[in-house]
Order: structure tokens, then sequence, then C-alpha cells
């Protein structure tokens, strides 16, 4: 079974897109996504299974998520969100775990200028719920949250956690050694698994799989394939690439010993997709 497991969908006038209406060097993409633009990518790469991830900080849109999973069976998982400064959001997290094709949350952690915010008093009720409920925890961060994010891992040993994108490693201004150590500290001393997406993003136009892979094979190494999972970040990928050219950047990275896993079975098994 293949498994994109990293994706997004949305719907402008939802109103709840803040980003995507402001920021200008997103506007490529500020446009409406719905399942039928993806079965195009589904068709000629196999996919079949994705993962729906949040791109908006409301309970609104996952509700809207929720409902494209019920519509569109080759949507297996959902993965939302809850405001993790509001304790009483712990009612979204308990009804939502009862959806079969609910997961998990992901706060967005790179949107927040308190690099400390995620180690708050305050915040520390969610991850506490997500363990307490058996979801998964998609971690959004940036390289200055490596420290961070390991001290969040550490306390909370039982959280079911994956980080999202390798953590942005800054490929355009090659910056590889502190990002590759901290990551490999990380998969060593803690559970986390990663996806292997998001990096044709962060590296400069005309990227190629050659730019790519040193950082894609110190993921591998590190976490080792049985805790990696790749990801199109589809539509976000549009910014500076394409579902095509990342695709067959990844086919090309990952050896074959290793791509029934990473290109579906640890999504399988993180994201308990049948």
């Amino acid at each position: 079974m293949r498994i994109d497991a990293h994706q997004h969908f949305w719907v402008r006038a939802r109103g709840d897109y803040g980003w995507l209406e402001t920021i200008e060097a997103v506007k490529p993409i500020r446009q409406d996504y719905y399942p039928a633009d993806f079965e195009s990518f589904r068709a000629r790469h196999g996919i079949d299974r994705t993962v729906l991830v949040q791109a908006a900080p409301s309970i609104e849109e996952t509700e809207y998520m929720l409902g494209l999973a019920d519509a569109t069976a080759w949507i297996a998982k959902v993965v939302g969100w809850v405001d993790f400064e509001n304790a009483t959001h712990r009612r979204h997290l308990e009804r939502w775990s009862r959806h079969a094709k609910f997961s998990g949350v992901r706060p967005m952690i790179q949107d927040i200028a308190d690099t400390d915010w995620m180690l708050r008093p305050d915040v520390q009720w969610g991850y506490a719920a997500v363990c307490a409920l058996d979801l998964t925890f998609d971690a959004l961060g940036l390289p200055r949250h490596l420290d961070n994010f390991q001290r969040l891992f550490d306390r909370y040993p039982k959280m079911r956690v994956v980080i999202d994108h390798c953590l942005k490693p800054e490929i355009r201004n090659d910056a590889f050694d502190d990002w590759a150590a901290k990551m490999a500290t990380i998969a060593d001393k803690t559970g986390a698994y990663c996806k292997l997406s998001g990096l044709g993003t962060e590296a400069k136009p005309g990227w190629d799989a050659a730019v790519l892979k040193p950082y894609a094979d110190h993921i591998i190494a590190c976490f080792g394939a049985n805790r990696v999972m790749w990801g199109s970040d589809w539509p976000v990928i549009n910014l500076n690439g394409s579902y095509d050219a990342w695709t067959k950047a990844a086919e090309e990275i990952v050896k074959p010993a290793d791509a029934a896993r990473i290109f579906g079975g640890t999504a399988a098994e993180f994201y308990r997709i049948a």
C-alpha cells in the first residue's frame, strides 16, 4: 500500500487560512484545493491512501477535513488542530478520538514567535491529553525548535510523535551540521518518527535529487526506514517544485530495500491505517 503521509486541502472562502491570504510568498498557491484536484497524482503515482493535515488554526477546519474524509475513501486519516492555550478544547479531542479517521493534532508551532511556547506550563494539558487518548502529534517547527522538541519528547516518552518536513533544514543556505547533529540526537534518544517531506520547499529554485539527497540520507540513516515516512506536502510543494518532481527525487534517493516502508509501511504503522 502506497501512502502519501502529508497533504492538504483548503477552501479560501472558509476564512480561516490567514497565512494564505496575507503572506505574499505563498500567492502561487492562493487558490482552492479539493480531493478531485488530487486524483491525477493518485493515478500517476499509485497513491492508495493519504493523510490529510491541518492548515488552519481552527476547530472548524478540522471538522471540515473530517467531513472530506467521510466522503473520500482514500483519505485514511486526518491530523487536526486544537488550541493548546485553551484547556477546554480537550472536549474536542475526546469527541474526535471516537472518529475512525481522526489521528491526532498539529499545533502550528513554526508560526509562533516564542521559541519556548511548547514548554509553557499552560499548554502541557494538550500533550497529556494526546497521550491519554492515544492520539498522534505532528511536530511542526523550524531548526530553532530542535532543542525544545528534544526536551518535549523526553518529557512525554509515550507520545506518538512524527516530525514534519525533517524540521525544515535551511537547504538553500547549505545549513547542515547543527541541524544534522540535533536530529541525530532526537532519533537516538527518543521514539519519534520523521516525515521525508518538505525538503524541496527549503532548497533554492531548480533543486534536484542530488541537492536534497544529503539531508534525506541523513534522516533515513538516523531514524531508519522503519521510522521514516514519505509525504508530498502538496500543494505547498508547488511553491518551489511539483508533486511529480518531488516524487521522482524521493524515488531516486530512497534505496529499493527501504521503499516499502518509507512509501507506505511506516505511515500505515504510525497512523494505524488498515
